[in-house]
Formats: C-alpha cells, structure tokens, sequence
C-alpha cells in the first residue's frame, strides 16, 4: 500500500468544519468581539497609565492582565477573520507553530496574572497593615519573570516535540487556529508523548494556579466571615467581586474547552465555537467587569470623558 505522508509546508485551517456556508455569519459577532477587546483593555491600559490614582499594585496587575488579554485575542482573531472572510486558510508550517507559542502563551500568562491578583486581594485584607510592604514592585516584577519563564519553559518543548515529527498524514488543520492537539492529531508517528506532556502542561499552569486561586479564597472568605461587622465584610467583598467574575469566566471556558476536546463526545464545531469562545470571552469581558464594579476606574473614566 502506498504511504501518502509527507511533511508540509503550510497547513490549512478549516475555520468551522461543518458551519463552512456560515462563516461569513459567523464572523460578526466575531469581529464585534474583538473590536471590544482591543478597545476595552488599551483604554484600561491608558486610564490606569494616565492617572496617577490607580498607581496601586492591584491596578498594576489589571494593566498588565489588560495587555496580556489585548495580545492574546490578536495572536488568532486576524487569522480566523481572514479565514471567514477571503478564505484564506494557509499558514505557514513556522508560523503555525508561532501562533501555537503564543496562544498558549499569553493563555498561561494570563492564568498567572489572576493567580497573582488573587495574592494580592488575599494580602489586602488578610494583612491590610502591611500590605504596601509586601505587594512591592520588585515582588511584581519577580511575579513577571517567574511567569514569563514559566511558559518559556513548558510552551517551548511542546513545538519541540512536534517539530520531530517525521512525517504527517494531511495538512489540514481542523480548526480555526493552530491550537496543539488538533496539529498533533495530524502527525503519523505515535503522539502519546505529545498527549501526555500537553496534559502535564495543562496540569502545572491551569490546573495548579487555579488550585492556588481557590485555595486564596478559602482564606479571604475566612477573613472576611470573621470581620465584626456587615459593612466591613461587604466592602471587603466588593473589591474581590471584579477578579471572582474574571476567574469564572476564564476557568470555566477554558476547563469545559479542554476536557472536552479530549473526552468529550460533541459534534467538532461545538468544540470548535467554544475553544475560540474562550480565548475571545474573557479578553473582552475583562475591562468591562472591572470597568462597572471597580469604583477608582469608573470614576478616571468617567472624568476622561468629561474633559472630552
């Protein structure tokens, strides 16, 4: 029997499979998605930037968390719209492997982010005395670099692995971006390896942060429950209720994208919606959750405007 594999070039991303005479539908709430996205974190960014009020370790981490979602939904939204709108499917062999780097990049950078801003919130009122001693900008900054090296490092032997791959059965990606098992799945060589470590992966950045997020608000809900009095306990709510919103919304997605793309028995465009579903989402709920329930960044908005 002949064997037809061979080691691309380019691959070919097929968008939606199944919804393919729907794309062109499919891509305005797309587009309408990511123009809020883009728009609502470099607003985040320049308010936070622009007023000297929001010079606070909680609004350093939301400006960087605002970056990190303005990156992340640009690393794969052009793409698919360019796949909606004029059909075009191909990437390059390299610059799949970029556009995987940096999804699941910014994807773990993120995650890291609202694990360091859950620290913070623990800290405000677990320890409200020493707060300014110990959210310092060298504990940020060293929070940066720990999670920067972490994707370095668990990111990079994932393009490794795929890269000695010695041949592939197609090119044709079946999905609307290079996301790492769907390539995977193409190879003709044994992927277990591939499959494990992307599970470790997944384990060590999503599953452990989350781990730690929840672990930091057992103990804030600790705190507050004991604060004598109502008024003390829901003020100290309200300033978590903003990260508790952003976390739901970027764990749920991203748990329900994961399991089911490897245990789950749904139609592939099901699937599909929901992966970019969930690195579209949150991008752009983030700066409006934190625009409507964060008081300090209602109010240097709202004074923007005015000026204008």
């Amino acid at each position: 029997m002949k064997n037809c594999s061979f080691y691309p070039t380019y691959f070919l991303l097929v968008g939606i499979p199944g919804l393919e005479h729907e794309h062109i539908w499919i891509s305005i709430p797309f587009c309408i998605l990511y123009i809020i996205a883009l728009f609502g974190n470099l607003m985040v960014m320049f308010v936070i930037l622009v007023s000297p009020r929001l010079h606070q370790p909680m609004f350093i981490f939301l400006s960087m968390l605002a970056g990190n979602d303005g990156l992340l939904c640009t690393s794969f939204t052009p793409k698919i719209l360019s796949v909606f709108w004029f059909n075009d499917r191909a990437i390059s062999f390299t610059g799949c492997l970029l556009q995987m780097f940096f999804i699941h990049s910014f994807t773990g950078l993120e995650s890291g982010f609202l694990l360091s801003m859950a620290y913070d919130r623990y800290i405000a009122i677990y320890n409200p005395l020493r707060y300014s001693s110990i959210i310092t900008s060298r504990l940020i900054l060293r929070l940066v670099i720990v999670f920067l090296v972490r994707v370095l490092v668990l990111i990079g032997p994932c393009l490794i692995l795929i890269k000695r791959f010695p041949a592939f059965k197609t090119n044709v990606v079946r999905h609307s971006y290079c996301e790492h098992m769907a390539v995977v799945k193409l190879a003709d060589a044994d992927t277990h390896v591939n499959s494990v470590y992307g599970l470790f992966v997944a384990f060590t950045i999503i599953g452990c942060d989350l781990l730690l997020i929840l672990l930091s608000y057992v103990m804030i809900f600790k705190v507050v429950f004991n604060l004598p009095s109502k008024d003390a306990r829901l003020k100290a709510f309200n300033t978590c209720t903003p990260h508790i919103c952003v976390v739901m919304s970027f764990y749920s997605t991203a748990l329900f994208s994961f399991l089911s793309h490897r245990y789950g028995k749904i139609p592939p465009y099901i699937h599909i919606l929901f992966s970019d579903i969930y690195l579209l989402l949150p991008p752009m709920l983030n700066p409006i959750i934190y625009g409507m329930k964060t008081n300090l960044i209602r109010q240097e908005i709202w004074k923007m405007l005015r000026k204008h």
